[in-house]
């Protein structure tokens, strides 16, 4: 896929682009509880995304790509920062299911996921940042998400508020190391330089459909 116009052209990914199947009669409620978290050597495993578009309007005069990209942030319940959607990878799901499935919950978007995994990266969940335990560690794999929706409601708008901002000043939001390395990857990603190689996902890249029971996909 390429995209193009005022001088600059994004460069086809060199990975397929998988549109995740929109299930109309499915309820836009957050799943609730861990009973089918996915877990490895007891980390908790989460997918999340990094959900853009190319603002075409923008009346910067930068011929450089990355000045019309946009990425979407969310705001973090109590705490003044952004964050990217992300939240359990489910035992009935792939990750690029879960990443799909959490930026619908938490920031009410749909689109186009690229199966390239952007990079996989340990941290801690917020309730146990002074612990030095593995309990309470999470392993997070991230991908891109070209938004083609964006919902008024969405399950976890009361908790997640919505800002789009261009890819430099969302690295001074970006409150965590890995963070800032999800950024870089997705920038080489959109200009066609090469994402580090990370380790392959336990369950099969394939086509992302959505199962019957999902509640909500791309």
């Amino acid at each position: 896929m390429a995209l193009s116009g005022g001088g600059f052209e994004l460069v086809e990914v060199k990975s397929f682009l998988f549109r995740c199947a929109r299930m109309s009669s499915s309820p836009l409620v957050s799943r609730k509880g861990r009973h089918q978290q996915r877990y490895d050597n007891q980390r908790r495993l989460v997918a999340g995304c990094i959900p853009y578009k190319l603002n075409i309007e923008d009346d910067t005069q930068s011929d450089d790509l990355l000045d019309r990209v946009e990425v979407l942030m969310i705001t973090s319940p109590g705490r003044n920062d952004l964050i990217f959607p992300k939240g359990g990878w489910e035992t009935d799901e792939t990750a690029g299911e879960a990443a799909c499935r959490e930026a619908l919950e938490e920031a009410g978007v749909r689109g186009i996921l690229n199966d390239t995994v952007l990079g996989v990266w340990e941290f801690r969940s917020k309730s146990t940042q002074d612990t030095c335990s593995v309990e309470g560690v999470c392993r997070g794999y991230m991908f891109a998400l070209e938004v083609t929706e964006e919902l008024e409601c969405y399950p976890e708008k009361d908790s997640h508020q919505r800002q789009w901002v261009h890819v430099a000043e969302a690295y001074k939001h970006c409150r965590y190391d890995w963070m800032r390395e999800a950024l870089n990857s997705f920038k080489n990603l959109l200009t066609g330089k090469p994402v580090s190689t990370v380790p392959e996902l336990s369950e099969s890249s394939g086509f992302w459909i959505a199962k019957p029971n999902a509640v909500a996909l791309c």
